[in-house]
């Protein structure tokens, strides 16, 4: 599997992403072809340069803007509501898939303008980040991992820096409103650079295609690439974008863990049950011995890092528990199949792990063996021995 891994040294922005995209390997024609799809109302270039930042090279790619006179080669800026991106976005000859995706991030983006601000969704004017140069910055990140094969996409830990900027509404806090809204459940770092490092536009991209936050994945590195910032900053100003191989089965997860030492039995239970049709993959507990001697149970929680949130979530509210500890992980999974065999008992459905050197693991399925255990009075053991004998 093809996987990215966005490495935010000096924050994130839209514009350094496409930088980066296009410095591990994008070609900017290419990038520029497949934006022309987009039909918007207003003119725009996409232009592309190397540049050094504190000794890096790297690319700086910038979406300027005009009216929509070709005469009148001004920049020009427009902020929008809502339904103006939606309604581009289902005018526009993109692929419906990349359609659905960049709705729901305009969407999620003016969610959480409409909260900062007391608004409803559908009266928040996007100032900022209503541009067209916002637009281009996340439809071309979405179009540009499609182009490079990319299919998943993970990130560092986000440096957050500190200071003011001027916008719309007067003089705005950094890290923004916005970026700190979108962040949420993201794991941020502190900076000492009294500058904007993480832009609105950079976390909403970033929570979107990522599929999780933390150290370097295990691959085969295939590609690196530098997408430069605007700005002189004491550090390098870039975002680094390793692209690499991961092997067959190879995927990134989630270790949520809590220590409980007054939860019943049956909450227990019933947790369990909540974890596992929430989206857990594997929910499990194991005895431990905490302080001052409490015999204690800690509840372990393997899942997707999608499902993170709504996982804690769960825990938070279920159980006793203030705190939860997460990890994540790398798993290194068969590839499986399902077959139905014919038994004496009936059809049952056995799983097919395929191991490295060709042979196979067979495993049939519990509930289909019980079922016809207790229809012909046998045991257990029985039918699975019969399942396990016979080839599909």
């Amino acid at each position: 599997m093809k996987i990215a891994y966005f490495d935010c040294l000096a924050g994130a922005s839209g514009d350094m992403i496409l930088g980066a995209l296009v410095d591990a390997g994008l070609p900017l024609e290419s990038l520029r072809e497949r934006l022309s799809i987009l039909d918007l109302d207003e003119e725009f270039e996409l232009k592309g340069e190397k540049v050094s930042k504190n000794g890096f090279a790297a690319t700086r790619v910038d979406v300027i803007t005009y009216a929509s006179h070709p005469s009148d080669k001004k920049e020009h800026f427009h902020g929008r509501r809502l339904t103006e991106f939606e309604t581009i976005l289902r005018k526009s000859r993109l692929p419906v898939v990349i359609q659905d995706q960049a709705t729901g991030m305009f969407r999620r983006l003016a969610e959480v303008e409409a909260g900062i601000h007391g608004q409803l969704v559908e009266q928040v004017h996007l100032h900022e980040i209503g541009g067209v140069d916002t637009m281009v910055d996340v439809v071309g990140t979405l179009l540009g991992l499609k182009a490079l094969g990319i299919e998943q996409a993970y990130g560092s830990p986000i440096p957050l820096g500190r200071g003011f900027v001027t916008g719309a509404h007067g003089q705005i806090p950094l890290p923004a409103p916005a970026t700190l809204a979108l962040l949420k459940g993201v794991p941020v770092q502190g900076s000492e650079i009294d500058q904007e490092l993480v832009t609105p536009t950079g976390a909403l991209i970033l929570t979107t295609v990522c599929q999780g936050f933390g150290p370097v994945p295990s691959m085969t590195l295939t590609g690196l690439g530098y997408g430069a910032g605007e700005r002189e900053l004491p550090i390098p100003n870039v975002l680094r974008l390793l692209i690499g191989e991961t092997g067959t089965g190879m995927e990134q997860l989630v270790l949520l863990e809590t220590n409980l030492d007054d939860n019943s039995a049956e909450i227990n239970g019933y947790v369990m049950e909540k974890l596992f049709a929430t989206g857990a993959l594997d929910v499990y507990f194991m005895p431990i011995q905490m302080k001052k001697n409490r015999l204690a149970m800690m509840l372990s929680v393997l899942c997707h890092p999608a499902d993170t949130e709504l996982l804690e979530a769960i825990l938070f509210r279920e159980t006793s528990t203030l705190g939860v500890r997460r990890q994540f992980m790398e798993m290194h999974s068969l590839e499986r199949t399902s077959e139905i065999v014919e038994t004496l008992y009936g059809p049952i459905q056995v799983k097919v792990a395929r191991l490295p050197d060709g042979t196979s693991k067979r495993a049939p399925e519990y509930e289909n063996c019980k079922k016809a255990a207790e229809t012909h009075g046998v045991p257990l053991r029985t039918v699975y021995a019969a399942a396990l004998r016979i080839q599909a």
